[in-house]
């Protein structure tokens, strides 16, 4: 079977990936590496798919159907298999080996076509929440994750070179990050990237998160990025910012995290990726962050 990576993914490594990387060259072969090595069945290669790896349907040699997933070494594949080991199947998709093999994971397969996204919205949030609340564990002692001071250290550096028009807005982001690192709450082993398109139905259990890239810090941190689900929505909504107040404050109460950290992380986090989305040339996609960043 040819692996042809899909649209989304040659685009996504095309904005960010550092010259000279070749994964995605390589990547055809490496799959049809992993699959010849682990004796897989290939069903179909999953279309749109993920901006950071390909997802292969697959069949394991005694029928059980899987997900072959494989990522660039900057994705953090090992990272990703360090943490669904950690939850071992707890709120996240189960990984059916311990290992890790030229950056490749396979995964117990999910629903890939069916995610909370498509339920109503408050319903999604109510299921994305709960989904999120089971990942929230005490880090491993025997793993270093990247904590969350790390990575936003290097993402605020990055965005001290946004254009001068956003410059109050970012400011005000990098303001909120220094007070936030300052005194975390809690040390807990975060998802990362979550939102609602991340949780996927699933059979073991209704809904089951995908796709980490785990980090080590504060709930409200991995909170934040749920916050701003349906953006483009809430931004053509008349009552755009009443909702995203209501939404701060909702999901605060239900997962017991401070409302006002809450509210910081969800300025930078929206800042950072508008300021990011102008820097790669997505200009909708960064109107409307920042233009979500400006309503907190």
């Amino acid at each position: 079977m040819a692996f042809e990576p899909p649209r989304r993914l040659v685009r996504a490594f095309g904005e960010t990936a550092p010259e000279g990387d070749d994964w995605l060259e390589k990547l055809p072969e490496a799959a049809q590496q992993a699959v010849e090595l682990r004796e897989l069945t290939v069903e179909r290669v999953q279309v749109p798919g993920g901006r950071s790896s390909l997802v292969v349907l697959v069949r394991l040699p005694d029928g059980t159907p899987a997900v072959l997933k494989l990522a660039p070494r900057r994705a953090r594949p090992e990272s990703e298999r360090a943490a669904l080991a950690h939850w071992g199947g707890l709120g996240a998709v189960q990984l059916l080996e311990p290992f890790t093999a030229e950056g490749a994971l396979l995964l117990e397969r999910l629903h890939p076509d069916v995610s909370v996204r498509s339920l109503p919205e408050a319903k999604a949030l109510l299921e994305a929440a709960g989904t999120l609340r089971r990942l929230w564990v005490e880090p491993p002692s025997e793993r270093s994750f990247e904590t969350v001071a790390e990575r936003t250290g290097r993402q605020a550096v990055a965005m001290r070179g946004a254009p001068a028009e956003f410059s109050t807005l970012v400011s005000a982001a990098l303001d909120a990050r220094e007070s936030l690192v300052a005194a975390p709450p809690e040390e807990r082993l975060l998802h990362g990237t979550f939102r609602q398109s991340k949780v996927l139905a699933g059979e073991r259990m209704p809904w089951l998160a995908v796709g980490p890239d785990p980090v080590v810090g504060e709930c409200a941190f991995d909170l934040a990025r749920l916050v701003r689900d349906r953006v483009e929505d809430v931004i053509a909504s008349p009552s755009g910012a009443a909702t995203i107040r209501r939404r701060v404050k909702r999901l605060a109460e239900s997962l017991e995290v401070d409302q006002e950290r809450l509210r910081g992380w969800t300025l930078f986090r929206a800042v950072e990726s508008g300021v990011r989305a102008l820097r790669v040339g997505r200009p909708r996609d960064a109107e409307l962050l920042l233009e979500f960043a400006g309503w907190l």
